[in-house]
């Protein structure tokens, strides 16, 4: 059972992404950190401490901004 949590955990079909690669993406699509993290609903300041590495996404709304920018593999309830 076990097992089959972690095999199936393992079987990501999205790729993460980086800090970097989110810069990028965001700058490719003219939007600015403060409006996207408006979208998902968070502070700007968790996306800057998400994109500067200070804060990992572990919980709460730094996890919601984690996995919605596709920097972590989760779900969002």
């Amino acid at each position: 059972m076990l097992y089959e949590f972690t095999r199936n955990a393992m079987q990501s079909t999205k790729p993460i992404k980086t800090a970097e690669e989110v810069v990028k993406d965001l700058n490719r699509r003219g939007k600015s950190i403060p409006s996207v993290a408006r979208d998902i609903g968070v502070s700007p300041g968790i996306v800057y401490a998400l994109l500067q590495g200070r804060v990992i996404g572990r919980r709460g709304a730094a996890h919601k901004a984690a996995v919605l920018l596709g920097m972590k593999d989760g779900i969002v309830e």
